[in-house]
C-alpha cells in the first residue's frame, strides 16, 4: 500500500469528511456562474478517507529533504536552521492578519517595525537608507541597478557599462542587462580574486558601476577591496555589493565602510526565514547618500510618534511591486536581529567562517582545493581528482544522498572545473560536520576502489538516479489514469 499513488487508493463514494445536509435552498449554479465556467463532469479526484489523506501528505513530507531533518550544505545559499521563535513572532495575529491596504492609522505597529528594521539594516550595512520593497535578492539587484542608472542620468553622464567579475552570481549580469547596461566581464587572477590590473584597464568614462560579491563565490574575501573601490570611484562609477554572502560579514565589517554605494541583503538567507522552492524571500536594498533620492517609493517615514508611507519622491525609480515587501519575512528578520544583538550577529559570522575552514582543513587531502588559503563562510573544492578515475562531481553529489545528506552546490562557480561548493553555516555542530566529512571521505575512497558504485548512485533513496535534463524539458506534473 505504501507505494500506491493516492489515485490508486480509496473507493467510489469514500469521503474524508461528513457534512450536515444543507439547511438553505440549493441554487442552480448556472445562476451564479456562466455555463462556460461550469464542469459537465466531476474533476476525477481520488475518493479517500481522512486517515488515507493525512497519511498521503505525511508520507510525501517524509520524502522531502529539509534543514529540519539534516544538514543542507548548499553553497552560496546559506540554507541554515532558523529559530522557531521568529516563526512565532511572524504568526502573531497583529502581523499575520494585517492587510496591505489597511489605513496607516491602523498599521502603526507594522510601520514601526519596518522603520526600525530599516534602521538596523542601515547600521549593519553602514548605509544611508534602505528600501524594504524588493521581494528577493534578484529584485533587490534590479532595484539597485535601476538606481545606479537613474543617478547617472540625473548627472548627465551617459555611462552605460557595468563591470562584473567572471565568478559572479548569474543574477548580476542579468540585473545589469535588464536595467539597460552593457556588461563587461573582468577575469579573476590566480588567487581567485579580482584582477586589479585588468580592472584598471576596463574602468573609464563609460563605467557606470562595478558589481561584486563579497566574499566572492569562491568563498574568498577580496583583500584589495579598498583599492577596487578607489579605482571605480575615481573613474566616476558606483560600487554595488551582492549581499548574498552577508552571513560571513555581519558584525565583522560593513559594506558602506568598504566603499559600496549599493548593497542588497537576502533577509531569507542571513536573517532567519526558511527558504527554498521559490520563496518566501526579501531582498532589501541599501544605498549611500548620493542614491537616497532614487529609492523605490513609498518609503517608511516617522513624524513625531506617527509612522507613514511617503509617496512624494519625485526622483524615485517607482514601485517594485504592489505592496511594500514580503512582510512576514521582515518580521522574522527583525526578531532575529533584535534577539541576537551586535555581539550575537558577530558570533554568527565567526562560527560560519570557522565551520567552513574546518571543512577545508579536513577535506583538502581528499578533494582538490583550487585556492589553498583561508576561506570565509564557504569553501569550494574540485572533483578533478575523482574525474581522473571516471567519477564526476555529479556522481559524488548523487552518492552523498545515500549517506542522508543533501548534495552541496555543484559546477558553480564556473571558474572552477568540477566545482563542489559547500557552505556549512553557523548552525551546524562539529558532530554533524564530522559525519558529513566522513561521508565525503568515504566517497573519495570509493572513487578509487569502486568507481562504478559512485557512478550509479544513489542506491538507497526513494527513487534511483533521475534524468534531470529530460525531467526539465518534458515534465510530467499531473496524474493520468492509463
Amino acid at each position: 500500500m505504501g507505494n500506491l499513488l493516492i489515485f490508486e487508493k480509496g473507493a467510489d463514494g469514500r469521503v474524508g469528511a461528513s457534512l450536515p445536509a444543507l439547511d438553505v435552498p440549493e441554487k442552480d449554479m448556472s445562476e451564479l456562474l456562466p455555463p462556460s465556467f461550469l464542469r459537465s463532469d466531476p474533476p476525477g479526484l481520488p475518493e479517500v478517507s481522512e486517515p488515507e489523506l493525512v497519511r498521503h501528505y505525511v508520507n510525501l513530507s517524509r520524502k522531502n529533504y529539509s534543514v529540519d531533518g539534516n544538514f543542507y550544505p548548499l553553497g552560496s545559499c546559506t540554507m541554515k536552521y532558523n529559530p522557531k521563535v521568529n516563526e512565532d513572532a511572524a504568526s502573531l495575529a497583529g502581523f499575520n492578519l494585517i492587510h496591505p491596504l489597511q489605513p496607516e492609522a491602523f498599521s502603526q505597529g507594522a510601520l514601526k517595525l519596518m522603520y526600525e528594521l530599516e534602521g538596523l539594516l542601515k547600521e549593519i550595512g553602514g548605509l544611508a537608507r534602505v528600501s524594504l520593497q524588493p521581494a528577493a535578492g534578484a529584485q533587490g539587484e534590479l532595484a539597485g541597478m535601476l538606481m545606479v542608472k537613474a543617478y547617472h542620468e540625473a548627472m548627465g553622464s551617459g555611462r552605460d557599462k557595468v563591470i562584473i567579475p567572471d565568478s559572479a552570481h548569474g543574477t548580476n549580469p542579468a540585473s545589469a542587462h535588464l536595467a539597460g547596461f552593457e556588461v563587461i566581464e573582468v577575469a579573476s587572477n590566480a588567487d581567485g580574486l579580482v584582477d586589479i590590473g585588468r580592472l584598471r584597464e576596463l574602468s573609464g568614462p563609460d563605467t557606470a558601476g562595478f558589481m561584486l560579491t563579497v566574499p566572492n563565490t569562491l568563498g574568498l574575501f577580496e583583500k584589495d577591496i579598498l583599492e577596487i573601490s578607489d579605482i571605480i570611484h575615481e573613474a566616476g562609477g558606483l560600487m554595488y555589493m551582492d549581499g548574498a554572502n552577508m552571513n560571513a560579514l555581519v558584525g565583522l565589517v560593513r559594506p558602506g565602510d568598504m566603499g559600496f554605494d549599493v548593497v542588497h541583503f537576502n533577509l531569507h538567507k542571513t536573517f532567519s526565514t526558511p527558504h527554498g522552492g521559490g520563496g518566501p524571500g526579501a531582498g532589501p536594498v541599501g544605498v549611500s547618500d548620493a542614491l537616497v533620492p532614487f529609492l523605490p517609493a513609498p518609503t517608511v517615514e516617522k513624524d513625531g510618534d506617527r509612522y507613514y508611507l511617503d509617496y512624494e519622491r519625485p526622483h524615485s525609480i517607482g514601485r517594485l511591486q504592489a505592496f511594500n515587501g514580503n512582510f512576514g519575512v521582515l518580521v522574522r528578520a527583525y526578531a532575529y536581529i533584535r534577539s541576537l544583538g551586535h555581539e550575537g550577529l558577530r558570533e554568527v559570522s565567526e562560527n560560519a567562517v570557522i565551520n567552513a575552514n574546518y571543512l577545508l582543513a579536513r577535506l583538502k587531502g581528499h578533494y582538490h582545493l583550487p585556492h589553498d588559503r583561508h576561506c570565509m563562510h564557504e569553501v569550494v573544492f574540485s572533483g578533478k581528482k575523482q574525474k581522473e578515475k571516471g567519477v564526476h562531481t555529479k556522481d559524488v553529489a548523487k552518492r552523498l544522498l545515500d549517506f542522508g545528506f543533501h548534495a552541496p552546490t555543484i559546477y558553480f562557480p564556473l571558474v572552477v572545473d568540477e566545482a563542489i561548493m559547500i557552505e556549512p553555516t553557523e548552525t551546524e555542530s562539529k558532530q554533524t560536520l564530522d559525519e558529513f566529512i566522513e561521508a565525503m571521505i568515504s566517497i573519495a575512497k570509493e572513487a578509487e576502489t569502486d568507481p562504478e558504485k559512485v557512478r550509479t548512485a544513489p542506491h538507497h533513496t526513494h527513487v534511483s538516479r533521475l534524468d534531470e535534463t529530460e525531467a526539465a524539458r518534458h515534465p510530467v506534473i499531473r496524474h493520468r489514469k492509463l
